[in-house]
């Protein structure tokens, strides 16, 4: 584990050590900052995909906010997201920088949304922040980086303020309750795992959240899952014994895609964290302007974390029974899945949700049929996978929880609605004058 975190620090140090030494742009300060960013989640044991949702949510308001303070093309987000109002604006008349603007604000977001990263991250952290300070301030005079700096610092801190009553700031216990009353009652969630801390379910609070672009965590709430029943005639138990057959006629190919999408906590950057890479990817591939960039990184920070926020709501709406619960009591006692299933209700689907949401955005954003090279997870060995826009790929990671033995079809077919409606609500959302 040391030399893990050794060579997490050192790598992220010298990948932003060799970046331009001068002329550094918005896009190299942009892709810096999100690649440490995306490290440090996956570093950090407190972010589950719905807290990572938030923070990725709130690093490209402020992303985008920097950025459009200084483009008279670009409409600013106050007033648009919920609570979000009275952001900081520039003197009249003043010279700013818009390099040094955009970090002095993605630097203190990184601070802020991951003050409780551990030392590594810390220290990555700081070789950043120092690094590209450095690289930005080249060749600007001091009162104007002064004033360039002040003003992205004041921006973000109005931002971190916003997000404090959000409902989601703290974290304790890795997000498990100390106190949770499980129900007695047939079809209802019961732990899936032996460790003491999962015998409750991961945020049970989180749908209580204040959203970001929709009105609230129920405003598209789906309907009822399958009424849980033993009958084999039942469309419940048909649904059981689909996920059943599926695992045990599971071939290498849908092997690969079940683990190519799990996005585990931890050992990735989460499925939030999935679909910045592939925005990411795209606007290096595509040379993307800084505009263009943060427009479709705050649509899909916000459309994702309100996915999560919809999503949680209804997974304690109706608290339903995972798969292997039931498989194992009514079908086959010695059945197991090929992921490990997650610690917290099971209908909808949250990686569905979360990717009908993305798919959703940015469909809208980038191109409806924009293909794309997938390659998140090729230094994990799982390759790279084309697709040929962003719904494939949303419906691949759908089934992919099919495959994996942890979700049942309505939860997936559902989730990847429930998605696309909330992502609605952030491609509504005015970025051009």
């Amino acid at each position: 584990m040391r030399l893990n975190y050794f060579s997490f620090v050192v790598c992220l140090f010298l990948c932003c050590g060799t970046a331009q030494a001068a002329g550094v742009s918005q896009e190299d300060v942009l892709a810096t900052w999100y690649k440490l960013i995306l490290n440090l989640v996956r570093h950090t044991a407190t972010y589950s995909p719905p807290v990572a949702s938030r923070a990725f949510a709130y690093v490209g308001v402020t992303g985008y906010e920097a950025t459009a303070s200084g483009d008279p093309h670009l409409v600013s987000l106050s007033g648009q997201l919920n609570a979000l109002k009275h952001l900081p604006k520039r003197e009249l008349g003043k010279t700013y920088d818009e390099v040094i603007v955009l970090n002095a604000a993605m630097e203190a977001a990184a601070k802020d949304f991951f003050s409780n990263t551990g030392p590594s991250g810390q220290n990555a952290l700081v070789a950043t922040a120092k690094s590209m300070k450095t690289k930005a301030a080249g060749g600007v005079v001091p009162d104007v980086q002064a004033r360039s700096e002040a003003f992205g610092h004041a921006l973000e801190k109005q931002i971190f303020r916003w997000s404090l009553s959000d409902g989601g700031a703290k974290i304790t216990n890795l997000g498990f309750p100390l106190k949770y009353a499980l129900s007695k009652e047939p079809g209802h969630w019961v732990p899936t795992n032996q460790q003491t801390l999962q015998h409750v379910p991961l945020l049970p609070n989180w749908g209580k959240n204040r959203s970001f672009a929709m009105p609230t965590g129920a405003a598209c709430t789906l309907p009822p899952p399958p009424t849980f029943s033993e009958d084999r005639n039942s469309e419940f138990f048909k649904q059981a014994q689909e996920v059943h057959d599926v695992k045990n006629g599971i071939g290498e190919d849908e092997r690969t895609v079940a683990r190519f999408w799990s996005d585990d906590p931890g050992l990735s950057t989460t499925p939030p964290g999935h679909w910045i890479e592939i925005t990411l990817a795209i606007a290096a591939r595509d040379k993307l302007p800084v505009a263009k960039t943060t427009d479709a990184l705050v649509r899909l920070g916000v459309g994702v974390a309100d996915a999560f926020i919809g999503c949680w709501h209804d997974k304690y709406k109706y608290d339903y029974i995972r798969p292997v619960t039931f498989i194992k009591a009514h079908i086959d006692p010695k059945w197991d899945t090929v992921l490990i299933t997650p610690p917290f209700p099971e209908y909808p689907s949250g990686h569905s949700t979360q990717s009908g949401a993305a798919a959703t955005v940015l469909s809208a954003a980038l191109g409806d049929g924009l293909a794309f090279d997938d390659a998140s997870h090729e230094k994990d060995n799982l390759g790279i996978r084309h697709f040929k826009n962003f719904w494939s790929a949303a419906n691949e990671a759908g089934i992919s929880r099919l495959y994996g033995g942890i979700h049942f079809r309505a939860a997936i077919d559902r989730g990847l609605e429930q998605g696309k409606c909330i992502g609605a609500y952030a491609v509504k959302l005015r970025t051009a004058k």
